[in-house]
């Protein structure tokens, strides 16, 4: 790697590998808007929001450890009532460990592996701006280990 690229590495911020904008739910929602958010758009975490202010993450290993096995004695009606009223708060995690679009990147990796973490929410003056997760720490491990371009 040479030196320019360390040291732009070295200086670059939260904002300059989140996803900005992300799809979010409100805490009105249910298991089923997730699940369907989370199919439709292939994700894999959902900020809530109360009020436009994060109160949760939910994560597809959230929905897939609540959801009803097939193998469980339900009516295809009862399956249907657990996802149309279950409350994503009943399932989210709570009060999410979040970080700042001006952080260093570097931190924001710290905090993603020492809590292992899938994901990190930005927020910048208390309003979601973006998230950051492991699949944009892959990424940018893809693009440090591609071999440089042939000069022309």
């Amino acid at each position: 790697m040479q030196p320019e690229a360390q040291k732009s590495l070295a200086e670059s911020e939260v904002r300059d590998y989140m996803t900005a904008e992300p799809e979010t739910l409100d805490v009105s929602s249910t298991l089923l808007d997730a699940a369907l958010l989370l199919r439709r758009a292939r994700l894999r975490h959902i900020p809530i929001l109360e009020d436009n202010r994060l109160v949760g993450i939910l994560t597809d290993g959230d929905v897939a450890r609540f959801t009803p096995s097939m193998l469980t004695p339900l009516t295809p009606q009862e399956y249907n009532r657990i996802f149309e009223e279950t409350p994503v708060t009943k399932i989210m995690t709570r009060d999410p460990i979040f970080t700042a679009p001006n952080v260093p990147l570097i931190e924001a990796v710290r905090l993603l592996q020492e809590n292992r973490l899938g994901c990190l929410p930005v927020l910048d003056g208390g309003q979601l701006v973006g998230i950051i997760t492991t699949s944009d720490m892959l990424r940018l491990l893809s693009e440090l280990m591609a071999p440089p371009e042939a000069a022309s």
